[in-house]
């Protein structure tokens, strides 16, 4: 079985939406109100999408829309130093991971 976190916003208000996940199988666990650290990873990322590309921009239609999310989530997953990472991009973490990696790990993990 799959889930999906969510804080219970709105969005789930919505019965399309509700009615996809049942047909994909998917189920919803709900994170407690006033408790964002439960999914904490989400919430980071969130904030950092906010303040670093959605405050940033004044958005004129969904092709502008489309075309600057996209540079950004390229910049934040290939290009920009990650604290997690020791303040390295996440290619040059990755290449480091499998140099240190059997290569039979790097089959499973990679898979």
């Amino acid at each position: 079985m799959r889930y999906l976190r969510s804080d219970n916003g709105p969005e789930f208000v919505s019965h399309p939406i509700l009615k996809r996940l049942q047909q994909a199988g998917i189920e919803t666990a709900l994170i407690d109100p006033g408790k964002p650290w439960q999914n904490s990873t989400a919430e980071r990322l969130n904030g950092k999408f906010r303040d670093e590309c959605l405050s940033m921009e004044w958005f004129r239609n969904r092709i502008e829309v489309r075309a600057i999310i996209e540079t950004w989530r390229r910049h934040y997953n290939e290009d920009r130093p990650h604290s997690s990472l020791g303040y390295r991009t996440p290619k040059p973490f990755k290449d480091e991971f499998q140099q240190q990696q059997p290569a039979s790990t790097h089959r499973a993990i990679l898979n």
